[in-house]
């Protein structure tokens, strides 16, 4: 729903200082922008940020223009150019501060106070003001100030390591994944920290890393694994996955037993199926040669149009695998018209989610360099607004006193509930005995109770309370219609025909209970021929183009799951949206977002830069756009892989002074990232000799002390100990009543008004509140509840099992 209706954007009137750059910021603020927020882009007056001359490609931007991931970052924003350095321009930043909900920066550690902008300077002109600082390992910790890029975070992670064939080098996940993954957590953190201070009055700094932000959508909660089984983590591909067809590629997704039958069923090899040591995606791996011999073998005869067809039929989650070419001429996207030409001229994708009840602001123009500062200074003539009256007193949780009924299954639904949980909501997961969340099974230590001990549910649901109902029979429907009607937020993330085969579509939920917000996270969009379409984080990284730039040059692979987490956090966003169109005008809506959208708008470069400069981004390994060198490297050990990348010329210069300047490096070529660029073969091919007479750590404290960016490629079962993430408190230890005592990651950011320990209990045990919600909450009697165990509709264990 879009419409020019100004005072009805979800976040009219609202003030948002961005002084990042980048990705991440942006990105962030875009999001906010797009719902209604007053955003100041606050640049230098010596050319703005280097975004605007930004392209993937390496296409020159055009006179007069700026480039296209500039534009699309940047619409409906206003621009001042600013130096903090200069005592009168500090003083009109902190007067925008003053006038502002929100200030987000990247400066780094220390960076704010460098500028006469510090915390408390911020906060002493407006005490509501919250700021949100994106930096690459967070503000504090012993790692804070170490040289990084979003490249040799992934290392950092173990996300790089994971990812691999046989016989060939480990591939980081292309198209800067790891910038976008942190400014769709800074959204909803921004959020919050603002909804918190209308409360209380007192605004929140929000110190968000990127490293815990990547390390919680590209790796698996494999910290959660190494606690419960041996390591190290085998590198692999999934199997399958991507896959040749007589045309092109197409992709698969098997997560689940039956899944896998199913797969090998269309396959005809029934006899594989029934060898269920194949049910385990590690044993398919380590029978990589035959799986491929007999996937490749069957897939490679047919088209990719009969693939998808025949996979649909058995509900295996399937894709063609887009790209910035071919992604606008598919079915979904144009029925649901996801790219829509922006103001710049280029297709580009509309806001990742849909609100039923309020309006999202058009995008207009990205500013040019300090278009506004004529009004933006006379705005500042004017005192500021006064505050509204708060309590400090009051719970400084945004979201406390709100009832979640939680519908969700596997990790991006999950996910979003555990954060509202964290949040100060009470969530309610709920499952049933006969159709327990699948996760709960996924890569779980086998013994005989193997749906409590599932790493990645456990990471994605603490905080949340469980009960089990039967939804498909009279009773445990009326009771479920029971908590809708005391609920402030239905969310699920079924596939889109579930609900309404259950009588829960929004009609009906909404005649329950008009004050509701619905949330909806199907695939592909609860609209359009896909609509019925399986599918899981990998199908929409297939098809959105995330894996076209990720993996090998003959062959894309899967960024992992990244689209789950990610979308959660969209699906937060657009949550507490519709709160604030709540808290305006006391009616509930429907909330709509889809995966594929969401993995659109991570990727929307590749669509961009297609439609405007004709150039189709394409994967170059470990290569990337940024940083020329830029590589996975041997090092004295011949196990032991390094990432290393040379973002600039000054640190190509230091890089020289480190090898001892050799000859080849002193090229004149060379000098340029371009030149390296197009020499990259030759400078792969001497720096990994000399990196292979350098012992790993001694070569490594090296790099970083002279400020390059540089990571040994760690296992991700070798995650802990983790100094960095240990100073900051990533880690909550807590007690399940199955699997005992673990470490739990926590959320990529800390707030300074509330604990960073935000989990408030485990992930439940399959049905373990159940005698406390519908006994106690819900006044069912001890007699009613053993009826209800007896006859199936509730329990405490599988019925399968």
């Amino acid at each position: 729903m879009e419409a020019h209706q100004p005072d009805a954007w979800p976040l009219a009137g609202w003030r948002v200082v961005d002084l990042s750059s980048g990705i991440a910021g942006p990105y962030c603020s875009k999001l906010l922008a797009d719902a209604g927020a007053d955003v100041i882009k606050v640049e230098s007056p010596d050319g703005g940020d280097p975004l605007r001359n930004w392209t993937a490609s390496g296409t020159a931007v055009p006179t007069g223009e700026d480039g296209v991931l500039f534009q699309f970052l940047h619409a409906s924003k206003r621009s001042i150019a600013l130096d903090p350095a200069r005592a009168e321009d500090r003083e009109k930043i902190l007067g925008l501060a003053a006038r502002a909900d929100l200030l987000i920066e990247d400066h780094g550690p220390g960076g704010l106070a460098e500028r006469g902008l510090g915390i408390e300077e911020l906060q002493a002109v407006n005490p509501r003001l919250s700021i949100l600082s994106i930096s690459p390992w967070g503000l504090e910790g012993p790692h804070a100030e170490r040289p990084a890029t979003e490249f040799t975070l992934q290392a950092a992670t173990g996300s790089i390591d994971y990812r691999g064939l046989p016989g060939r080098k480990p591939v980081a996940a292309g198209g800067r994944i790891g910038e976008w993954a942190a400014g769709s957590f800074a959204a909803p953190a921004a959020l919050s920290a603002v909804f918190s201070a209308r409360k209380t009055g007192l605004g929140h700094h929000v110190d968000l890393s990127i490293f815990e932000s990547m390390l919680t959508c590209l790796t698996i909660y494999h910290d959660l694994s190494s606690q419960w089984f041996e390591g190290p983590l085998p590198r692999g591909i999934e199997i399958p996955s991507i896959e040749p067809a007589s045309d092109g590629y197409v992709g698969y997704c098997v997560i689940t037993g039956q899944q896998w039958t199913d797969f090998c069923a269309m396959l005809g090899r029934q006899d594989i199926a029934e060898d269920h040591q194949y049910l385990d995606g590690r044993a398919r791996m380590e029978h990589i040669d035959f799986m491929q011999e007999m996937i490749q073998g069957w897939t490679s005869q047919r088209s990719v149009e009969e693939l998808i067809e025949l996979a649909g039929l058995l509900r295996i989650p399937v894709a063609e695998i887009g790209n910035g070419q071919s992604l606008p001429e598919m079915e979904q996207v144009k029925a649901r018209k996801i790219l829509r030409e922006g103001p710049g001229g280029f297709l580009q994708p509309r806001p990742p989610y849909q609100l039923g009840a309020a309006p999202l602001r058009p995008p207009a123009p990205s500013p040019r360099l300090d278009e506004h500062a004529e009004a933006i200074l006379g705005e500042l003539a004017a005192a500021p607004p006064p505050q509204p009256e708060a309590d400090p007193s009051a719970d400084p949780l945004p979201l406390a006193g709100l009832r979640v009924v939680d519908l969700t299954a596997f990790w991006a639904g999950p996910v979003a509930a555990s954060y509202l949980a964290d949040m100060g909501a009470d969530v309610v997961k709920v499952e049933s005995v006969q159709r327990p969340d699948g996760m709960r099974f996924a890569g779980a230590v086998p013994n005989d109770e193997i749906w409590e001990w599932s790493p990645v549910f456990h990471g994605a649901n603490p905080g949340k309370r469980g009960i089990t109902l039967a939804l498909d029979t009279e009773e445990g429907m009326q009771i479920l219609r029971r908590m809708l009607a005391e609920a402030d937020i239905v969310i699920e993330n079924y596939s889109a025909r579930v609900l309404e085969n259950f009588g829960l579509g929004w009609n009906d939920v909404s005649q329950i209970n008009p004050r509701i917000i619905m949330v909806r996270m199907p695939a592909f969009g609860l609209e359009g021929p896909w609509r019925d379409r399986a599918g899981f984080a990998m199908t929409v990284e297939q098809v959105s183009g995330l894996a076209w730039l990720t993996g090998y040059s003959d062959l894309p692979l899967v960024i992992r799951g990244a689209c789950d987490p990610i979308g959660g956090m969209h699906a937060v966003y657009a949550l507490q949206l519709a709160l604030e169109h709540r808290r305006r005008t006391g009616k509930g809506q429907l909330v709509e977002v889809p995966l594929m959208e969401v993995a659109i708008n991570l990727a929307a470069e590749q669509v961009m830069e297609f439609s405007h400069y004709g150039q189709l981004l394409i994967r170059d390994e470990n290569r990337g756009p940024v940083s020329a060198p830029q590589g996975v490297y041997r090092t004295a050990e011949a196990d032991e892989l390094i990432a290393l990348a040379i973002p600039d010329d000054a640190r190509w210069r230091t890089l020289r002074e480190i090898m001892g300047d050799p000859e080849w490096s002193q090229n004149p070529e060379l000098d340029s990232r371009e030149g390296r660029r197009a020499q990259h073969d030759a400078i792969d091919e001497a720096l990994e000799a000399w990196l292979t007479t350098q012992p790993r750590e001694k070569i490594l404290t090296a790099l970083q002390k002279a400020g390059i960016p540089a990571e040994t490629l760690i296992n991700a079962h070798s995650l802990s100990p983790n100094p960095q993430l240990e100073d900051r408190g990533f880690f909550q230890v807590m007690e399940h009543p199955r699997s005992g005592e673990a470490r739990y990651p926590s959320l990529p950011m800390a707030f300074s008004g509330l604990p960073r320990a935000l989990h408030r209990r485990p992930p439940p045990t399959l049905g373990q509140h159940n005698d406390e919600v519908l006994g106690r909450e819900l006044g069912l009697t001890s007699e009613e509840l053993a009826r209800l165990r007896e006859e199936g509709i509730i329990g405490e264990r599988p019925s399968f099992m």
